[in-house]
């Protein structure tokens, strides 16, 4: 029997045979041996074209009155004539009604003209995604927000708390803090339908609601802004998946799906948009994500109030009211096993169990480096039976809440290519950051193990 411990950072201990692996880079291209694709109707030749963030910039428009939001109608432009052609490329893509992946600070989304039926429609084909499950609509700047909003507008100004209401908005009122500190973010923000709006029924499953953010990534803002279209765009990768948060995730579920994949980079945050519902009272948060309810409740306000969506209203067999409520989410082909905070970590019996050979280990602030292979060490000198191949293969995702986030959906694609049989996982505090952490991986669980204390 020998016990193999694989880190990505090349460091290992207490095995008897070791093999080191880490997980994949950020690529322009695809991996050299993809395996065999399910056919699409139809498939297409995707191709992956690299874009560098910073050739692409936003300034204030000249025309905005004083104390207007900078993203009110930004002006674009670049710094690359290669970006620039890859950007026009894309949104002419995108005006034909076909599909697009793209970076987002959050993870990649595969967006689309959320204004048609048919492109709204292939976002859900590609992905294998149930049609009761609302997209989120990206758009680059307020003006083009107000475009699907009803009735007369001028530009917003930041909201001050001594100022008087801006009743001549019309992007609600309760709104404008967050926009000023948020966007471009992480952010959702639930927005009612106007009766003559342009969106596609397909893009809110029904509901008399959608959702809308504005990204932070340039190359995000870029191709709405460019393509001249409001975005519908979910994460870009087969529905229930991790989400994926380098170009070579995307390729991995979605080649042959789709004609393109902007490659720009790792996503920096790694977890969705903070989805918030403003519009009743207290406001709610409908999935955490990359801004925390902590940080919402800074703002003040009605926002010093806010809470977050109970368990009861993710699982409700009613449509969801916006993306990530009730589908099982974010699971990677294995096993997932989530330890609550004050739970013990896994023994050598439940590392063993259903005579799992293939073992994955993600640690974040308590688990000590090398404690699986110690325990099956010592439960082999003690005659516990472990199978001649046992492999551990284990990864730190660290111990800051946002190097965790950045890290999750990673580490799972990781340990899936590894082929593990279980993922044991160390949870964190839900607090902060690791609210969406623990959402996520409670949505990617099959078994989660509780501190009983």
């Amino acid at each position: 029997m020998s016990v193999v411990m694989s880190a990505p950072n090349g460091i290992s201990s207490m095995s008897s045979s070791m093999t080191m692996s880490a997980p994949p880079s950020a690529s322009s291209t695809p991996p050299p041996s993809a395996p065999p694709r399910q056919m699409y109707r139809k498939t297409v030749q995707t191709t992956i074209q690299a874009v560098a963030p910073e050739t692409i910039r936003f300034t204030p428009s000249t025309t905005a009155a004083p104390g207007a939001h900078p993203y009110e109608d930004p002006t674009i432009s670049f710094g690359s004539a290669q970006s620039k052609q890859i950007i026009e490329d894309a949104s002419r893509l995108l005006q034909e009604g076909k599909c697009v992946a793209f970076p987002t600070e959050t993870v990649y989304g595969l967006g689309a003209d959320a204004t048609s039926s048919d492109a709204v429609q292939s976002i859900f084909a590609a992905k294998s995604r149930p049609l009761d499950n609302p997209l989120i609509v990206h758009i680059a700047s307020l003006k083009q927000l107000r475009r699907l909003l009803p009735g007369p507008f001028t530009p917003a100004k930041l909201p001050l708390l001594s100022t008087p209401p801006l009743n001549e908005e019309i992007i609600p009122e309760v709104y404008l803090p967050l926009i000023e500190k948020f966007w471009p973010g992480p952010l959702t923000i639930l927005l009612p339908m106007g009766p003559t709006c342009s969106l596609s029924s397909n893009v809110t499953a029904g509901q008399p609601t959608f959702a809308a953010r504005m990204p932070q990534h340039p190359i995000a803002l870029a191709l709405a802004a460019v393509s001249g279209l409001p975005l519908a765009a979910p994460s870009a990768n087969a529905s229930g998946k991790p989400s994926p948060t380098i170009a070579a995730h995307v390729w991995t579920d979605l080649a042959g799906k789709l004609p393109l994949i902007i490659d720009g980079g790792s996503a920096s945050v790694g977890l969705e948009s903070t989805v918030v519902d403003g519009l009743r009272f207290p406001p709610v948060v409908l999935r955490p994500g990359g801004i925390s309810i902590e940080e919402l409740r800074s703002v003040g306000g009605v926002w010093a109030h806010t809470v977050v969506a109970r368990r009861t209203d993710e699982d409700s067999a009613a449509a969801p009211r916006a993306p990530g409520m009730k589908y099982k989410h974010y699971s990677p082909r294995a096993g997932v096993v989530l330890y609550e905070v004050g739970a013990e970590p896994p023994s050598a019996n439940q590392l063993t169990r259903s005579n799992n050979t293939r073992i994955g280990i993600l640690r974040t602030r308590t688990w000590p480096e090398g404690f699986a292979a110690r325990n099956l060490a010592a439960y082999i000198k003690e005659g516990g039976q472990v199978g001649e191949e046992t492999e551990i293969i284990e990864e730190s995702l660290g111990t800051d809440g946002k190097d965790i986030g950045r890290a999750l959906f990673r580490a799972l694609r990781w340990l899936d290519e590894k082929e593990v049989d279980v993922i044991h996982v160390e949870g964190i505090e839900e607090t902060d950051e690791g609210l969406a952490v623990m959402n996520r991986l409670g949505k990617a669980a099959s078994v989660v193990v509780r501190n009983v204390q």
